[in-house]
């Protein structure tokens, strides 16, 4: 089976809509999402709206917990706390029901699914060092563990050391049998990688092999939304330097 991966949407429907739209031409035959659903953008009823029709198995996230007022956004900087604010009052009485229902972590067709990190994963932990990685491997007992939270794609492999694998661009990335893999999968909405393009991906659960994806949409289209919502025009201009 092809499994497609979204993650850290965060209310970009335009971008959305690619990105369900090319996995579904992929042969994805489900979709999941990996969290952060809402937060920055001007779309969070509509992107829940979609995600909840379209997702065979939907994963919380940290922006989704602030929106819905259950994590203290002190850590957030100062265009995030005001995103949330304004999302939480955006947010529709059935949004919000949807996001309250959502859990932590997943296991699905044999691979763990989480928003941040696989070990105490209510820490919001970002997995960026392998250190951090090393210590992340021991929270999950599969071959597989996707990851979204710091919006940077990347495939990191545990062996006999860790190893850190370019994610490969619209290719097949085959996984090795005598391996454990940790896989960002970017983001859908927000890209941080200085690739303005939507990210998302797709795993086949016959093959093991992953493909990361990346897809032009309209950003121009969504900057305005934004700048119409009243969001900080940072959150706009962001957009298109994909950090």
């Amino acid at each position: 089976m092809r499994i497609g991966l979204i993650s850290d949407l965060h209310s970009n429907l335009a971008a959305l809509e690619t990105a369900l739209a090319d996995l579904k031409a992929e042969g994805c035959e489900e979709i999941v999402c990996l969290g952060d659903i809402v937060g920055y953008g001007p779309d969070p009823n509509a992107c829940v709206e979609r995600v909840e029709a379209e997702c065979a198995v939907t994963i919380l996230g940290n922006h989704d917990q602030a929106a819905l007022g259950d994590l203290d956004t002190e850590y957030f900087n100062e265009y995030a706390r005001t995103a949330t604010d304004w999302t939480a009052n955006a947010l529709t009485d059935e949004s919000m029901s949807f996001l309250q229902g959502l859990p932590l972590s997943v296991l699905h067709h044999d691979v763990r699914l989480v928003h941040a990190s696989p070990l105490q994963p209510e820490e919001w932990t970002y997995v960026l060092s392998l250190a951090e990685a090393e210590r992340q491997f021991l929270g999950f007992d599969e071959r597989v563990c996707f990851i979204g939270h710091s919006h940077l794609p990347v495939i990191l492999e545990s062996s006999s050391e860790i190893r850190v694998h370019k994610f490969p661009v619209n290719e097949a990335f085959q996984l090795s049998r005598n391996a454990r893999y940790i896989i960002n999968v970017g983001s859908v909405g927000q890209p941080r990688d200085r690739d303005r393009r939507a990210a998302c991906a797709w795993y086949d659960t016959d093959s093991h092999q992953v493909c990361l994806r990346r897809l032009d949409y309209d950003i121009k289209g969504v900057q305005q939304k934004i700048l119409d919502a009243g969001l900080p025009t940072f959150l706009a201009s962001r957009l298109a330097h994909g950090m």
